[in-house]
């Protein structure tokens, strides 16, 4: 295969790849809105809260680059959207207003959680 198509088949298959992850960050935020997140979250690193005051709950982005190649993270995290965090082991005191995530599995199926922790875990800042 010669260079000029090496380069035309990559190219190509990142457009793929570019499509298939904007979906997934489309189906994502669509499922985050849906089950009541971004009340509380912001995907982006820096969003202030409701008037301007700290956030509720921390950005996706700061929890991905907190738990980035934590094993079990995943598991970590779907339990506590799911079942809640406790009030006083916040890791995220003095940076949300928040003092802790409510339980949420009357709001979102574990199955959906699941995909959104995983998604929440790639969105760490490079």
């Amino acid at each position: 295969m010669n260079a000029l198509r090496k380069a035309a088949l990559l190219a190509g298959l990142a457009v793929i790849a570019g499509s298939a992850s904007a979906a997934a960050d489309d189906e994502m935020k669509a499922l985050a809105t849906k089950s009541g997140c971004l009340t509380c979250h912001s995907i982006e690193s820096g969003t202030p809260g409701p008037n301007g005051m700290a956030p509720i709950g921390p950005a996706w982005q700061d929890v991905a680059k907190m738990y980035k190649g934590k094993p079990g993270a995943d598991v970590f995290l779907t339990r506590v959207v799911l079942e809640g965090s406790n009030p006083y082991g916040s890791h995220w005191k003095d940076k949300v207003s928040g003092l802790a995530m409510p339980p949420n599995k009357v709001a979102i199926k574990e199955t959906d959680a699941k995909k959104l922790v995983k998604w929440i875990l790639t969105l760490a800042p490079k």
